[in-house]
């Protein structure tokens, strides 16, 4: 038909192709806008799940116990035959998820991330056990050596409330009064978690300065009470200080532990070998008496004097009151403890951080702002800004209380070990990793020579990861649990 008839063709075309792409731009639209309104966790997760490398991924957060804040790297690991110059074994990253590969923070904070201190907890224990027991390089021998386990506290710095199991906490028959005008007793019956439980009842009469210089020193007198103990043994021996050593050893693990006052107290593992160390026995005359005579004798007479300053006088730094021995035994006997108990309490509190005993705080505060918003008690809080104050001090200066204000002054490990008394974290990290490499690696006479090279790439998850990470972390405790309920029910289908 003409143009001049006055009709124009219209091209025919498929209904399917005309809205083919209004379809697709449709669908994608409302993909978006579903994805739009998904929280950026489950965002997240949708990316993570659609990844090839995903079971990857999981296999790499399980071997690290789905730790809470993993450090990842990025590189390789060539091992070879020192003679042939043969490629024994090789491992890079760039097959990885993200070319890189995730390992533990071992962080021994529960309160930071439990898998790792949970870990650590247990490699705690085996460090002691072993030094009571034998075993991880430690001859069994030591189980015959005479051994203590001994509590050393801080002195009283004021009255403060008390849980005694259902006593009333400081019963006064008058009704005394400091000299600010609050009571000094309290007829009340605290329970274990009332939050009364390690408050002054006096703040104002409370020796913070005093606390915090204690806490300041408490290294130097652990050092001091390890130095008296070894004088008074080679007293006792007749020997000269500086010839104890042709004698015997004395070795020493301890932990440090917040009371509810927030004070350090310590337990210590003290045990008397020969000459040789754990090897060896030690002389007849040094017997558990003895030595039981010379920690009482050395927590009595040690103390050290602090520098004086016109902000405080005068301050001589000893032990508390409330101090303890006794004697370990190999198995539980009556009101003596045992290898396996001393050694489940102190791994009990090595994992234990000053918030987590509500004693401080686990991160620096860097200002008295900082110190007026943690949520912390107030004495706490006092601790913490008479750290701070007494830091300003020219003549405390070393002391860097300022930058220990968090742990209210206390900047000491919380669990240390004389060289001779166990094997080292270390020595039960390469342990590990050696059991887990299983029979894949040549034998000890082999001579190898590996090169390595790892960089730092990045720490954590992104908020879809983390979701994963602690359902594989309470996977695996519960696990863990249920093997343990295994054993002491004797029920033997969960032991493989």
């Amino acid at each position: 038909m003409s143009a001049e008839s006055g009709n124009s063709i219209t091209p025919k075309i498929h209904p399917s192709a005309a809205s083919s792409v209004p379809v697709e731009r449709s669908d994608a639209l409302a993909r978006e806008l579903r994805l739009q309104a998904l929280s950026e966790a489950d965002r997240d997760l949708i990316r993570l799940v659609s990844d090839p490398l995903f079971s990857r991924w999981k296999e790499q957060i399980k071997s690290i116990g789905g730790c809470a804040n993993p450090i990842y790297l990025s590189g390789s690991t060539v091992t070879r035959d020192a003679v042939t110059g043969e490629v024994i074994s090789s491992y890079s990253t760039d097959g990885e998820p993200g070319e890189r590969l995730a390992v533990r923070c071992r962080n021994r904070r529960a309160s930071a991330c439990e898998p790792c201190s949970r870990l650590h907890a247990g490699d705690t224990f085996q460090l002691v056990r072993a030094g009571l027991s034998g075993g991880k390089g430690v001859p069994d021998a030591v189980r015959d050596r005479s051994r203590l386990f001994v509590t050393l506290t801080a002195p009283s710095f004021g009255p403060v409330h008390r849980a005694l199991g259902g006593a009333p906490c400081r019963p006064r028959r008058d009704d005394p009064r400091c000299e600010h005008g609050r009571r000094l007793g309290c007829g009340l019956t605290h329970t274990e978690d009332d939050p009364l439980v390690g408050m002054p009842l006096c703040p104002d009469c409370y020796d913070y300065v005093g606390h915090v210089l204690w806490h300041a020193h408490a290294g130097r007198l652990w050092d001091r009470f390890t130095t008296a103990v070894r004088r008074y043994l080679a007293s006792a021996g007749g020997v000269p200080r500086s010839k104890l050593g042709d004698h015997l050893v004395v070795s020493f693990a301890k932990v440090a532990e917040f009371q509810r006052r927030a004070a350090i107290h310590f337990h210590a593992v003290v045990r008397l070998d020969g000459p040789d160390g754990a090897g060896s026995s030690g002389p007849a005359w040094a017997t558990e008496d003895l030595i039981l005579d010379a920690v009482e004798h050395a927590a009595a007479s040690t103390f050290v004097m602090v520098a004086d300053s016109d902000a405080y006088g005068t301050e001589r730094i000893g032990w508390g009151g409330q101090f303890d021995a006794q004697p370990i035994r190999p198995f539980s006997d009556g009101d003596a403890p045992s290898d396996a108990a001393v050694a489940g309490y102190v791994a009990k509190y090595v994992s234990k951080s000053a918030a987590d005993t509500g004693a401080g705080l686990d991160y620096r505060v860097t200002s008295l702002e900082g110190i007026r918003a943690a949520v912390v008690t107030p004495h706490v809080r006092a601790l913490m800004a008479t750290c701070w104050r007494l830091g300003g001090l020219a003549e405390l200066e070393h002391l860097r209380l300022r930058s220990w204000a968090h742990g209210v002054g206390y900047r000491g490990h919380i669990l240390t070990k004389s060289r001779r008394y166990s094997t080292t974290y270390t020595a039960l990290r390469e342990e590990r990793a050696e059991y887990r490499q299983g029979d894949t690696e040549p034998g000890d006479n082999s001579a190898l020579i590996a090169e390595s090279s790892w960089r730092y790439v990045g720490s954590g998850y992104t908020p879809g990861e983390a979701g994963i990470a602690v359902g594989i972390a309470e996977g695996i405790a519960q696990s863990r649990r249920l093997y343990k309920e295994s054993l002491e029910d004797g029920d033997w289908r969960w032991v493989k």
